[in-house]
């Protein structure tokens, strides 16, 4: 099981990735950060990075504005 969020949780699976956990958790915003346990997920990497089972991830939605 991992802890998206601090709140959403979801059954870990082997070689989840962090893209499976975006796509699960429906999140298409071009502009996130990721973090696994507290480090950062490059957003190239998303695609490669293995999520472990207990896992903590944060998804930061980015705003900018003028």
């Amino acid at each position: 099981m991992i802890t998206v969020n601090n709140r959403d949780q979801l059954e870990w699976s082997p070689n989840m990735t962090v893209q499976d956990v975006l796509n699960h958790m429906g999140h298409t915003y071009s502009l996130i950060t990721v973090t696994v346990n507290d480090k950062l997920v490059e957003d190239e990497d998303y695609d490669s990075f293995v999520v472990p089972d207990h896992a903590f991830v944060s998804v930061f939605h980015l705003a900018h504005g003028g």
